[in-house]
C-alpha cells in the first residue's frame, strides 16, 4: 500500500468525503464468466455503481471512513467506464505479471481531477474479477480533488458470493467496506500516529 501520511492526517480531520464511484477502465475479467456483449458489460458497470448509491445503509461509506457527510459525483467514472471495450478486458486467466502496482495507481489517479467543494475523494479501481480463482482485486484510493495527488491506495483481495452475476461480484464491495470499517481504517490511523511519534522522538 501507499500512504502520504501528511495528507492522510488532513483527511482524518475532514468531516466529509466525495464518493466518485467504481472505475473499471483498468480491469481484467476472466472470459469464462464475462463473455458478454458490450451492452451487457456496460449494464453491469452501471449496476455495480448504482448499488452503492441506492443502498447506502448496506454499503456504508460514511461508517467505514468515519465521515458524517458523503457527497457523490460519478461523472468521471461514468465517462471512463463507457470507454471500456469488452474485447480489450477479457482474458482466459488473470496473470500476476499483469497486476497493477502502487506506482500505476498513483500515476493513473491525476486523470480524475475536477472542481469539487470537497478536498478529498474516494474511488475504487477494479483490477480484476477472476472467476477461475474466485477472487477480485480492487484498489481503494483516497485522493486530493484539486491536484489528483494520491493520499492512500491499497489493494484488497476479496472472495465474491451470492446468486447471479451482479450480486455475486457486488459482495466484494460490501466485504471491502466491512474490512475497512472493522480493521483497515484503524490500521491506517495507527500508521499515521506511529509516524508522528517517530518524528517527535527524532526532534527531541
Amino acid at each position: 500500500m501507499y500512504m502520504n501520511e501528511s495528507l492522510f492526517n488532513d483527511f482524518l480531520n475532514s468531516r466529509e468525503i466525495l464518493w466518485t464511484g467504481i472505475n473499471f477502465s483498468k480491469a481484467k475479467f476472466t472470459r469464462s464468466a464475462f463473455n458478454f456483449t458490450q451492452e451487457i458489460m456496460q449494464h453491469y458497470f452501471h449496476d455495480w455503481n448504482m448499488l452503492i448509491l441506492n443502498d447506502q445503509k448496506k454499503y456504508d461509506i460514511r461508517m467505514s471512513f468515519r465521515k458524517p457527510i458523503m457527497q457523490y459525483d460519478l461523472s468521471a467514472v461514468t465517462r471512463a467506464n463507457k470507454n471500456v471495450r469488452v474485447n480489450s478486458v477479457l482474458t482466459e486467466r488473470i496473470n500476476l505479471k499483469d497486476t497493477l502496482t502502487e506506482e500505476d495507481i498513483c500515476a493513473f489517479v491525476p486523470q480524475f481531477t475536477f472542481a469539487a467543494k470537497q478536498p478529498f475523494a474516494l474511488t475504487f479501481i477494479v483490477e480484476s474479477f477472476d472467476a477461475v480463482a474466485k477472487v477480485a482485486a480492487v484498489w481503494v484510493v483516497i485522493y486530493k480533488t484539486d491536484s489528483g495527488e494520491t493520499v492512500l491506495c491499497e489493494q484488497f483481495l476479496k472472495v465474491p458470493s451470492g446468486i447471479g452475476t451482479r450480486n455475486y461480484w457486488a459482495r466484494i464491495f460490501y466485504n471491502i467496506l466491512y474490512d475497512i470499517k472493522t480493521f483497515a481504517f484503524l490500521r491506517w490511523e495507527n500508521m499515521v500516529q506511529n509516524v508522528a511519534e517517530a518524528k517527535d522522538d527524532s526532534d527531541n
